[in-house]
């Protein structure tokens, strides 16, 4: 079997299904419970199965009720209690026939068998009318992804972000920065727009070549920290967590468990960072995103600020 990897979907013997968080799965699967069957659930698949979409803090709730076992900083789900495992990589095929949007990015990524994939709602067939769609992009293959949505905003193929669907996103994000700072960051990062009105991300996951040396687990934690760095690798900024290796007199990496924070900088670019230190063998790790909203804790790129 494929190695279970970020962004694929799981599911445990009572039919609940689990986004997959974490790219260390291979004794028990790090995952955030998402899906659970509800005859009054306000989801249902082609086949008329109702579901209940669970939230973050309404998650972890359930499973401390009723699944102690699974209960963490994420969802641990056993291997041996897998009912299922669903691809984003291998269902895309589906979900394009079915969704004439997905099928419009595709075609305008053009992108190899394998490399791009869907997730969330669409890959578990649980969509509604307001759906986003969470394309997934595998590996280097995600800044080809990344350039063509680029073009394909200024060639007038999909649409750019409007004031009003930025103000919504920022407000869904609730950060530690202004609205004029996320938007100036966000911008160029050309990982999110829309499609016939249908607003989109391109999320990257590593490829099955690179999983090797993922970040896991937790360090000894060490107290809050702001520094001030120049980020020397930023090629897994848009990774989950996103990593910024940095020049910096204690601190060797900036880790962002938010997606607000990745792709916030780029290599060569100095960056201020409020989170929390944390000791991972001989090296300091900054973690930004300690908490879901990440209050008190963020990344800006003073360098983009200066110009």
């Amino acid at each position: 079997m494929l190695p279970i990897r970020l962004r694929d979907f799981v599911e445990d013997p009572d039919g609940w299904l689990y986004a997959v968080s974490t790219y260390d799965n291979e004794k028990d699967i790090g995952c955030v419970l998402r899906y659970v069957p509800d005859d009054e659930g306000g989801r249902v698949t082609p086949f008329g199965r109702r579901y209940r979409k669970y939230d973050f803090e309404d998650a972890y709730g359930k499973i401390a009720r009723e699944k102690p076992a699974y209960s963490g900083l994420v969802q641990r789900i056993p291997a041996k209690d897998l009912r299922r495992v669903i691809k984003p990589d291998l269902e895309i095929p589906r979900i394009a026939r079915a969704h004439t949007r997905v099928k419009k990015l595709l075609d305008l990524f053009q992108l190899p068998q394998g490399a791009v994939g869907c997730t969330g709602s669409l890959l578990c067939g649980l969509e509604n009318e307001t759906s986003d769609i969470d394309m997934v992009v595998y590996g280097k293959h995600w800044f080809t992804a990344q350039a063509l949505v680029k073009k394909g905003i200024a060639d007038g193929r999909i649409e750019g972000m409007s004031p009003e669907m930025w103000r919504k996103v920022y407000e869904k994000r609730k950060p530690e920065i202004s609205y004029e700072v996320f938007v100036l960051h966000e911008q160029r990062k050309y990982n999110r727009g829309q499609i016939e009105g249908t607003y989109f991300d391109i999320l990257y996951t590593r490829s099955y070549d690179n999983l090797a040396g993922a970040p896991a687990g937790k360090g000894e934690v060490l107290g809050k920290q702001t520094i001030t760095a120049k980020v020397t690798d930023a090629s897994l900024a848009f990774d989950n967590p996103a990593v910024y290796t940095v020049e910096h007199e204690s601190v060797t990496k900036v880790l962002s468990f938010t997606h607000t924070y990745s792709g916030q900088a780029l290599k060569g670019e100095t960056i201020e960072a409020c989170g929390v230190l944390e000791q991972h063998g001989r090296e300091r790790w900054l973690i930004i995103g300690t908490t879901r909203e990440a209050r008190g804790e963020y990344i800006i790129s003073k360098s983009l600020l200066n110009e």
